[in-house]
């Protein structure tokens, strides 16, 4: 019977069009869910977007549309991205919708009936960025340190959440591994918040505040659900929490659920939302994986500062699986990456088209002038380093994934491109003609080289996957391989680049 494996994205606010940093994040969960796939495990791959913040109300105001008219247009855009971005998620859930909004209230209710939820009066200092609360200490020269803008000071009467209650168990959850917390650098930055003492927060805004815009606090029309508060159960409304809760029992609390996310938001849901779940009598959180930011020069991209790199612009130009590449091998999955055109065309260039790219032309080349084109590939003739570099690629390839390493996880898979053409460059096959015997030993080993690398990308580049077993002229999930012709059928798999 198959494992269930569930995993998230982050949702993003809908104020503006998705950047190349949301887009990363969208492929690196895109890469887990197919490698769970592939490992024979039943996936459900949630993403979306949050739509009840205040920024969101902001941005249509300045836009001069009416609010839903606006974020409507931005989500229809969240959702051709992925389709752009070749993106195999179960599910988009956007929080506007009645099975969000129902299990929303639902929590605030079961947190409330845990004795969680007081209401007092409050004044502090607020990011709308952010959407949150800021002290003092989170500032540097009295600005937020993710906008560089001055939060404004608030004063109202709001609901709060007993964050502190829970101190200990969510230290506990964290420093016990049973919520990992990956990678390590993350997890004691969230131990490190725990430590200086949680403080409750609040969850709800004046509807006034709010201008009119998002969920009602249940039993309260004057107030609206903090966006963080609601947004933060997107997940489990998605897996039935409000209306199916068979359904949400045996993918929450039975199988392996994975929140990735990036590093900003860390103690949003390492911290803040075990606690809720917690109080709502609900398991927590199993895995929390946390990627770093894509800069430019040196500085974040975001869309509220204007830095955007176009995803929707990039796949025009280089084509998916080109920015897939990118974005998975550049950029480290649990740190900061640096982005530009010239890195983009110079990893373009020497890695997919004269690397990968000039294997498989070779390859198909030879067999094409050796033998016709049709090759009959058969296991006896793989030697035994060939077959052991190949099983150190996967082992390797395999350990990475598991530890939120896709940037090494590729490098493995590109270990053996390397070796391969290297491989070509030792034997030289086109001198073997008076020698049929080493020639079709050559061949082979080249062939069950380039049928892993095929299967090792794809989670990471499934259409490059495809493309090499149709040039092959073999099934691409791996039927009859043995002793069956390969008809193969030449192609340029990643054309060259003119670096700009």
């Amino acid at each position: 019977m198959a494992d269930k494996f569930s995993i998230t994205t982050s949702i993003p606010y809908v104020n503006a069009k998705p950047h190349c940093g949301f887009a990363m994040e969208l492929i690196q969960a895109d890469v887990l869910a197919r490698f769970e796939r592939l490992r024979g495990n039943d996936v459900f791959f949630l993403t979306g977007t949050d739509e009840n913040a205040l920024k969101n109300v902001q941005a249509a105001e300045k836009a001069g549309k009416p609010v839903k008219e606006f974020i409507d247009g931005y989500a229809k855009i969240f959702i051709e991205l992925t389709k752009v971005l070749n993106i195999s998620n179960t599910d988009f859930i956007r929080t506007t919708e009645a099975r969000h909004i129902k299990g929303a209230q639902k929590l605030w209710r079961a947190c409330e009936l845990a004795g969680d939820i007081y209401k007092k009066k409050y004044k502090g200092l607020y990011c709308v960025g952010c959407e949150e609360f800021k002290t003092e200490k989170d500032l540097i020269d009295g600005l937020c340190p993710e906008h560089f803008v001055k939060p404004e000071e608030i004063e109202e009467e709001n609901y709060f959440f007993k964050l502190s209650k829970y101190q200990d168990k969510i230290e506990k959850l964290i420093t016990s591994g049973e919520l990992l917390v990956v990678p390590t650098t993350r997890k004691n930055e969230a131990l490190s918040f725990i430590k200086q003492g949680l403080q409750d927060f609040s969850i709800s805004r004046s509807r006034e505040r709010a201008q009119n815009w998002g969920i009602s606090v249940p039993g309260d029309e004057s107030q609206i659900i903090y966006v963080w508060y609601d947004a933060l159960t997107w997940f489990i409304n998605a897996l039935g929490y409000s209306d199916n809760e068979e359904r949400f029992k045996s993918w929450w609390n039975y199988g392996r659920n994975v929140d990735l996310i990036g590093k900003g938001i860390n103690r949003f849901h390492t911290i803040y939302w075990p606690a809720m779940l917690l109080s709502a009598g609900l398991l927590p959180p199993k895995e929390i994986y946390i990627h770093g930011y894509i800069t430019v020069q040196g500085e974040k991209i975001s869309k509220s500062l204007g830095d955007v790199v176009d995803p929707f612009a990039l796949v025009e130009k280089y084509g998916v699986e080109a920015v897939r590449y990118f974005l998975l091998r550049e950029i480290p999955s649990d740190g900061d990456g640096d982005f530009s055109i010239e890195k983009f065309e110079v990893r373009y260039n020497a890695d997919l088209a004269n690397n990968l790219g000039n294997l498989v032309s070779r390859t198909i080349a030879l067999i094409e002038k050796f033998f016709s084109g049709s090759f009959v590939y058969s296991r006896r003739f793989v030697s035994k380093e060939v077959d052991g570099k190949v099983i150190n690629a996967w082992k390797k390839y395999n350990e990475n994934i598991n530890n939120f390493k896709l940037h090494i996880a590729l490098e493995n898979v590109f270990s053996l491109v390397d070796f391969a053409n290297l491989y070509i460059d030792e034997n030289k096959p086109w001198a073997l003609n008076d020698n049929p015997e080493k020639l079709n030993l050559v061949i082979t080993n080249l062939v069950v080289i380039l049928l892993n690398i095929a299967w090792l990308l794809k989670p990471f580049l499934p259409g490059t996957s495809d493309r090499i077993f149709g040039i092959l002229g073999v099934d691409k999930d791996g039927e009859s391989w043995e002793e069956k012709p390969f008809l193969v059928r030449p192609e340029i798999l990643f054309p060259k680049s003119n670096l700009v």
